[in-house]
């Protein structure tokens, strides 16, 4: 064997035992099997993929269950509440207001009660 065919048959080696690697864990033939194996690497990538965007739409709900049920508890909707903040120019992103009305509802209180007078003299404008 001369050395074009060794760096050859190495190269083929390295990549497999890459999949391979990558594969560890992976139920029966899927980490033991090269062509499963990749099939199965590559699918994984794709749900990571998908998934690493998924989670960020799932904190944003959950966000937003958090101060809908907060904001209900001082008497405003959601969406009432969130349009009372921009009118008062109040900027909290949603993280910030669900981690209030999570660990600090009085904070959350008085940030809702400004929304709800802003809303107020908005109304008294219009009419």
């Amino acid at each position: 064997m001369n050395d074009a065919e060794s760096e050859a048959r190495s190269q083929g080696a390295s990549r497999r035992n890459k999949i391979l690697k990558a594969a560890k864990g992976y139920y029966s033939a899927k980490s033991r099997l090269l062509k499963t194996a990749k099939e199965q690497v590559w699918k994984s990538g794709l749900y990571a993929y998908r998934d690493r965007r998924a989670r960020k739409a799932d904190f944003r709900r959950l966000w937003i269950r958090r101060v809908n049920a907060a904001a209900r508890l001082n008497g405003m909707s959601y969406s009432r509440f969130m349009a009372g903040l921009a009118v008062a120019g109040i900027e909290i992103d949603r993280k910030v207001l669900a981690d209030l009305a999570v660990r600090d509802l009085g904070a959350f209180a008085e940030i809702a009660r400004r929304a709800q007078a802003a809303l107020g003299v908005e109304a008294e404008r219009a009419a």
